[in-house]
Formats: structure tokens, sequence, C-alpha cells
């Protein structure tokens, strides 16, 4: 096993890790906006309450990596209709891009998900190449939709499935 590898832990981000998860997201937005759906702007207004409802469980997993007590990397799934995950919110921390911290999240996500019997999508940005070698890299493939990022955005992104 490559031991960069080894030294990352994923754990299912509760309520009670609201700040982790928000600390995370919020950066993943200001950093790569280009990479997600939403904003920095929308999410920063968000408060408590609706961060620990995005972690309880119901609409699907919320993930945090770890490398030692520091969280690295992130991703959810969102039970968007029955029998269906979405992929959402995934983000590696730059400094530990390329050292299996995107893996081990989707691998949490997507193990969750099947344990469920859940069928598992995603859109990826399509000026995010890297982030699309990792879901064809796990099995992800196009099923050919593809649509602006956002509205009114000229950015695209493409479904892909599992």
């Amino acid at each position: 096993m490559d031991p960069r590898v080894s030294d990352i832990s994923t754990v299912l981000a509760t309520p009670d890790r609201w700040q982790a998860w928000r600390a995370l997201r919020l950066r993943s937005l200001r950093e790569d906006p280009h990479a997600f759906g939403s904003t920095h702007e929308a999410e920063a207004r968000f408060g408590e309450e609706t961060w620990r409802a995005r972690l309880d469980g119901t609409s699907g997993p919320a993930v945090l990596a770890y490398v030692g007590d520091t969280a690295v990397g992130m991703g959810a799934g969102w039970l968007h209709e029955p029998g269906h995950l979405m992929v959402v919110a995934m983000w590696t921390d730059p400094g530990w891009r390329g050292r299996g911290v995107g893996g081990a999240v989707l691998g949490h996500v997507i193990d969750w998900a099947e344990e469920r019997g859940q069928r598992v999508g995603l859109w990826v940005a399509d000026a995010n190449p890297a982030a699309r070698r990792l879901y064809e890299r796990s099995g992800f493939r196009t099923d050919g939709r593809r649509e602006p990022m956002r509205e009114g955005s000229l950015e695209t992104k493409t479904h892909l499935i599992l």
C-alpha cells in the first residue's frame, strides 16, 4: 500500500463535526470556485442549524478525510431521487492532492451507497480534468449529459455514472 494513503482516515461527518465540515467547505468554495455549482458567498451565509442539518445523514453521507488531526479532504452524497445517490462537494486540500485523499473519500461515499442499494452518479466540472480522472479510475463513465455549472455560467459540467 502506498505509504501516503496509509496516513489517511475517513469518517462520516456527523452534526457534531459541523465546524470542521463548514471550514473545509467554505475553503473549497473560495479556493476552487470553478469546481462547484454553489458559491462561497451563498454558503457563507448558512447558520449552524443549516450546517448541522446537512450532516444529519438523512439526505446521504458526508465524509471528511483526516491526516492525523487535520482535515484534508471532503465529499458527500445526496439522495436526490429514489435509488440514486449524487456525489457532491468533493474537494482535497491542494497540499494533499495526488496522495489518495480523493479516492479514499470517494470510496467511503460509494461504499455507503452500495450498502444501501443506491446507484451512484455525479457531475464533474469540465475545467477539472484531475477530478474527472479520479472518477474514471473509480469506474465512472459519462452518460452524455452536459450543462452549465450554474445558471448563467459559461463553464460546463458533465454527468458521470458508476
